[in-house]
């Protein structure tokens, strides 16, 4: 797999198209990986000229901003500016929206400004200038529903992108009743991704589930690798995992390309 740093294509003189981050879920987490690597072979696929920060990158201060924590969040903030404005960085590609929210709304105000996209908006930009092609493939007729992340849908109102590309995959996109604006969160947000949940009735990623389950998908799409994680175990505590996949929509991309 082609995957150039920063600092290597400086050193050729070039200035990548767009810069990958990969953010700490898509670094560290073995689930999340396979999104990164999905998402780099139809980068790679689509001729995309990108770079990664590799160890230059660090996490962009999402869950210490979100759990309270101002000075870490601005010190991590600060130091990845750096790194971003001494590559003269114009334009980032994210597939967590996390980061996408943090990177595009939140470093503005502390000095960096640049034009952050989530992989699905890539993905349908690359869609309409015909550098990539999806076909339905294994996925044809299948059942898929979309849970919108809450960073990229309400924060961000980011809704269509990733159901164009859904649908472009010859499958039945069928929407949960709480859906797009009013959407539910998956109960990861807000660094809770990193702690237990309070006692009470029910885990939020199980309602969340359930909820999924009703409209009957034999996939749920995931744009975010907390979700995706919240939702796999939503699936695993409703004895479910026989019958519904939980994917990445770069991943059902890769995987119907046979990438």
């Amino acid at each position: 797999m082609n995957v150039p740093t920063m600092a290597e294509m400086m050193a050729q003189g070039k200035q990548p198209e767009v810069l990958f981050w990969v953010g700490c879920a898509g670094s560290f987490d073995d689930r999340a990986k396979r999104i990164t690597k999905a998402f780099v072979k139809i980068l790679n696929k689509s001729n995309v000229e990108f770079a990664v920060l590799g160890t230059e990158e660090s996490c962009t201060g999402d869950p210490a901003k979100r759990a309270g924590n101002e000075f870490l969040f601005q010190m991590q903030a600060m130091t990845n500016i750096e790194v971003l404005n001494a590559y003269e960085i114009k334009k980032i590609v994210t597939a967590c929206p996390h980061c996408f929210n943090t990177l595009k709304n939140e470093y503005p105000q502390l000095g960096g400004n640049y034009e952050v996209v989530h992989h699905t908006e890539l993905l349908k930009s690359l869609l309409d200038d015909g550098r990539l092609t999806i076909e339905g493939g294994q996925f044809k007729g299948k059942k898929i529903t979309f849970h919108d992340p809450c960073y990229l849908g309400r924060a961000n109102d980011v809704y269509e992108a990733p159901r164009e590309l859904i649908q472009k995959l010859d499958v039945e996109l069928v929407e949960m009743k709480r859906c797009k604006s009013n959407g539910l969160c998956c109960g990861a947000g807000g660094a809770q991704m990193f702690k237990e949940p309070e006692k009470g009735a029910k885990d939020i990623n199980v309602e969340r589930t359930e909820e999924a389950i009703e409209a009957k998908p034999d996939i749920i799409a995931t744009g975010c690798p907390f979700c995706n994680t919240m939702m796999t175990d939503g699936v695993k505590a409703t004895n479910k995992e026989t019958e519904i996949e939980v994917l990445d929509i770069a991943e059902l991309i890769a995987n119907a390309k046979d990438l």
